[in-house]
């Protein structure tokens, strides 16, 4: 199941949440990769539905009825299925053993690789059928790690070789809460410790976790479970952020989910798993959720420990020691009141940050790396007010400097005074620039004198006069 795979932050799993319910009445088995993508086993839905066909059809139409534009694809493997699912207006279903005749026609591109996909066209190999073609070994050799994960998905085999069935050893972890929680702050910041705790036992036990089962128990009687993969291995800091998702997005009971406008295409997979065959049913009930009374971590699919490369100085642990202590803090005060910078693009100073609650990944509507013309030019500044201070610029003789429709000054700048502060010399300044923000949408347009100026008592500013006013955006230490 995919939908808006860009989107990766908290209100993707809440939004998506109304579209995984909805698949948990045709299979409860569903695999949530991401906020925006799951996946189901085909086998045992196909049987009861009739067919894999008529089970794409029936998916489609239920989350279509949903207020969800939707796509569904079926191929032998979760890399051929979200291809397919991508594949004509509605997706395809692909013949079981046909995956790797559809997958050839694909650029090397899909493959999501930047090395791969700049070294494959150069050496000849355009197409993922082309890479088939390539005995394994030969991709292992010559690409390393990367051509050997390359190889298998064009060959429409799985990303690398799971343990048919888990250990004999119960390799979950829990956590009663006492009273039940009824704030997601503290289960988010025990499920980092639980999550550590697993991580513990499957190193152990000389596994690493690709899948991994939360469970979420309610004092109302409810479970509220979830199975989350990762492109790679699952650390810690991942679980407890799948928590969150899964928390952020729980509704107040069956009937309580909100429904909404979603944009969605879906995809499944056959597998091999064990719960392929179940027949088809939600989970959860009808009532109140209430608190949180349990919290279950269970490792679902496992693969053997192949150890890890160490950088050449070693492991950095600053920043796991970062992320400790911000999962804490938010803990204490809530999620939003912990943040981090994001580089976002804009013409101004306070476009160019955004602020995002710490575990979360966001997607800036504006980006960066592309031209904006009026920019200021760096440094940037230290620090940017959120709301711009009133100032008062004036002459020599103390009258308020103007800036003419030609970008022409009144009269050299002389003084600058910030909210009502005692005027002080400007002992340089630079400017004007004029820029006109948003003309294309008259009732946000306006137009803006910028300037820098540096006064005596060493500070320096960036100020804009519009519509006749002098404010301070941001200053530079």
């Amino acid at each position: 199941m995919a939908r808006c795979p860009d989107l990766l932050a908290d209100a993707a799993a809440r939004d998506f949440e109304p579209v995984v319910a909805l698949v948990e009445e045709f299979c409860p088995h569903v695999e949530v990769l991401r906020p925006g993508i799951c996946a189901i086993p085909a086998r045992g839905p196909a049987r009861y539905f009739g067919g894999e066909t008529e089970l794409a059809a029936r998916l489609a139409a239920a989350v279509s009825r949903g207020g969800s534009d939707c796509r569904v694809g079926v191929a032998d493997g979760l890399f051929a299925a979200g291809l397919a699912a991508c594949t004509g207006p509605s997706g395809v279903v692909v013949p079981p053993g046909e995956t790797p005749a559809f997958l050839a026609r694909f650029p090397v591109g899909v493959l999501g690789t930047p090395e791969l996909c700049e070294l494959l066209p150069r050496l000849g190999i355009e197409t993922l059928g082309q890479l088939a073609e390539l005995p394994p070994a030969e991709a292992v050799s010559r690409f390393g790690p990367p051509g050997e994960l390359a190889s298998r998905l064009a060959r429409g085999l799985d990303p690398r070789p799971l343990i048919p069935r888990p250990p004999a050893a119960d390799l979950s972890v829990a956590m009663e809460f006492d009273p039940p929680a009824g704030q997601s702050e503290p289960v988010i910041f025990v499920a980092k410790t639980l999550a550590e705790q697993m991580h513990d036992r499957l190193a152990a036990a000389g596994f690493g976790c690709v899948r991994v089962r939360v469970e979420v128990h309610y004092s109302g009687g409810a479970l509220l479970s979830r199975l989350w993969r990762h492109d790679g291995l699952l650390s810690a800091l991942a679980v407890a952020e799948r928590v969150r998702w899964q928390l952020d997005a729980r509704p107040s009971g069956r009937s309580g989910i909100q429904s909404g406008t979603q944009s969605g295409g879906q995809s499944a997979s056959r597998s091999s798993d064990q719960s392929a065959d179940q027949a088809p049913g939600p989970v959860g009930d009808d009532g109140e959720l209430g608190g949180i009374t349990l919290l279950r971590l269970v490792p679902d699919q496992l693969v053997r420990a192949t150890g890890r490369q160490l950088a050449l100085w070693g492991d950095a642990v600053v920043s796991d020691r970062v992320a400790r202590a911000a999962i804490r803090v938010q803990a204490m005060l809530g999620h939003e009141r912990v943040a981090r910078p994001v580089q976002a693009g804009g013409r101004r100073p306070v476009e160019q940050v955004l602020l995002v609650p710490f575990g979360d990944v966001a997607a800036p509507q504006r980006v960066a790396d592309r031209p904006w013309p009026g920019q200021i030019p760096a440094p940037s500044p230290a620090i940017v007010y959120p709301v711009p201070r009133s100032a008062s610029v004036t002459d020599s003789i103390g009258e308020v400097v103007s800036v003419g429709g030609r970008a022409t000054l009144s009269a050299a700048p002389a003084q600058l005074s910030v909210e009502g502060d005692s005027a002080r010399s400007v002992t340089a300044w630079a400017g004007p620039w004029p820029v006109t923000q948003r003309w294309w949408d008259p009732p946000q347009a306006c137009r803006q004198a910028r300037f820098q100026f540096v006064t005596d008592d060493g500070h320096a500013w960036l100020a804009v006069l519009q519509d006749g006013r002098w404010q301070i955006e941001a200053r530079y230490d």
